[in-house]
């Protein structure tokens, strides 16, 4: 069998992974903080007996989208918007260390500081608790600060600070959920100085519109290669043909 067929089969199915990352990517285009994933395709010749006359698709996970999302003000005083190339460290359930830049946080009922989707925030000496407060603040080098209950007014008290560490995204490697694990063998260093803003928030650093244009141009690839595989078997049927006549 003409090995066309294979080479278009292999474009078909990467185009469909590129599709996949793609409408990820336009479902994420509102998520707090969100980093697009990228996906690269490149050529790999065909092994086998005779001439290296055919070229197979290859698509392969090219990491994070480094580029950051806009800063909107909330307001807020629990949202925070990471700046450089800070990342949150928050804990898993399974107690794994993971980082995230989507800053919307919480304090549940038991005064555990929280992301969102209700990981653990962790500080210097783990996860961070705060006592009863009239009022919390966290602070540029991420220090968190509350007043007590019942003393409004009062000089503010430091209970806390954020763990924020510097990473690359080429350091990182994506777990779902907008969080992110340090890639094998790489150590994470916490940042000092200003780190954080408060009352922001970073939005998605996804470009709709051209994620919209990309997947149209998917989706033409992908009829493209499925007519190239009819075409490749059609000519092997005539090539069967041929041969019975003889």
């Amino acid at each position: 069998m003409d090995r066309a067929l294979y080479v278009a089969l292999s474009g078909a199915t990467q185009t469909l992974r590129a599709q996949a990352a793609n409408n990820h990517n336009l479902a994420n285009a509102s998520s707090t903080a969100f980093r697009a994933e990228l996906v690269v395709a490149d050529g790999a010749s065909v092994g086998g007996e005779g001439f290296g006359s055919r070229v197979q698709a290859r698509a392969w996970d090219a990491g994070i989208d480094s580029r950051a999302g806009a800063i909107v003000s909330t307001g807020r005083d629990l949202d925070i918007a990471l700046r450089d190339d800070g990342w949150l460290a928050v804990q898993t359930a399974d107690g794994r260390e993971a980082y995230t830049r989507a800053g919307d946080l919480q304090v549940d009922a038991e005064g555990v500081l929280r992301t969102r989707s209700g990981l653990e925030v962790l500080g210097d000496g783990g996860p961070i608790s705060l006592p009863a407060a009239s009022s919390i603040a966290i602070g540029a080098d991420g220090s968190v600060s509350i007043v007590p209950v019942g003393q409004t007014g009062a000089v503010a008290t430091t209970v806390g600070k954020l763990k924020v560490v510097a990473a690359e995204t080429t350091q990182l490697q994506r777990a779902g959920d907008g969080l992110y694990f340090a890639r094998d063998g790489v150590q994470l260093e916490s940042k000092s100085g200003a780190t954080v803003t408060a009352g922001m928030l970073e939005s998605s650093n996804v470009n709709v519109a051209e994620a919209m244009v990309t997947m149209i141009e998917l989706a033409r690839n992908f009829e493209l290669q499925t007519r190239a595989m009819k075409a490749a078997d059609e000519n092997a049927q005539q090539a069967s043909s041929l041969l019975r006549l003889k």
